[in-house]
């Protein structure tokens, strides 16, 4: 029986909930969420390390690391579908950590959800198999820049980022913490030539008002280079908090 490892939120539960989605092209749109936990990457300023800084072995900027046992959860997909059908949603999103880490168990938890739509996000670097893809109606993919901290023959895989540029049905979200990012963005867009409309560019932040500062210098230059714009409209809502 196919097992997931999932992220937990405060209580010790798995990381399932309902929620508007806040980032990207569904920002705004009621979902059900499932955090699953390990992460390929080591972002220094991902706001969800506690799905992969277990060890010192990885930096983080906050210096916390977690404990694998009390931040990890592992439940038959059986389980785990009947508490996403229990919030009554119609869409999924299935987050991270990286998603796609445990592709195999998620090809058998989505036969199990033949009805929804479903949105994955995932930073780039790893491929679905047929039997996830052919089941996904939205990638959210999240490249990491240079100032993620990840070295760039980890974090942006050429073979990868075609296929995504090919596709559809993807949508390339850069986080962006300094004016000068969006020139790393500019050289990507010129190398793989995302589709016109699927590119946004999003603050990164964790709490509202760095979110604000941020998008005052932000906005102007998705105008001029014609890039979409992401908020964070969970962090304005909730607050940096899991289950949110």
């Amino acid at each position: 029986m196919a097992k997931l490892v999932l992220a937990t939120d405060d209580s010790g539960e798995p990381e399932i909930f309902a929620s508007l989605q806040g980032e990207g092209p569904s920002l705004g749109m009621p979902v059900a969420f499932m955090r699953l936990s390990r992460c390929n990457l080591a972002c220094t300023w991902c706001d969800t390390a506690y799905t992969w800084h277990f060890d010192k072995s990885r930096e983080h900027r906050d210096g916390i690391i977690f404990d694998r046992k009390s931040n990890q959860l592992s439940l038959n997909v059986e389980d785990v579908a009947a508490r996403i059908l229990e919030l009554g949603q119609n869409r999924l999103v299935i987050t991270g950590g990286e998603p796609l880490l445990q592709t195999g168990a998620l090809a058998d938890l989505l036969k199990l959800l033949p009805d929804m739509e479903i949105e994955i996000e995932t930073n780039g670097t790893v491929k679905a198999n047929s039997h996830v893809d052919i089941r996904v109606d939205q990638y959210n993919v999240s490249p990491k820049l240079a100032h993620s901290g990840n070295p760039a023959e980890l974090a942006l895989i050429e073979e990868r980022l075609d296929f995504y540029a090919s596709d559809p049905r993807a949508y390339v979200k850069f986080v962006i913490a300094q004016p000068d990012d969006v020139n790393e963005v500019l050289a990507l867009n010129t190398q793989y030539r995302f589709k016109k409309g699927h590119v946004f560019l999003m603050p990164e932040g964790t709490d509202s008002e760095t979110l604000r500062k941020r998008a005052e210098w932000l906005a102007p230059l998705c105008l001029e280079h014609g890039f979409r714009m992401s908020d964070r409209l969970h962090i304005h809502l909730y607050g940096d908090e899991r289950g949110t």
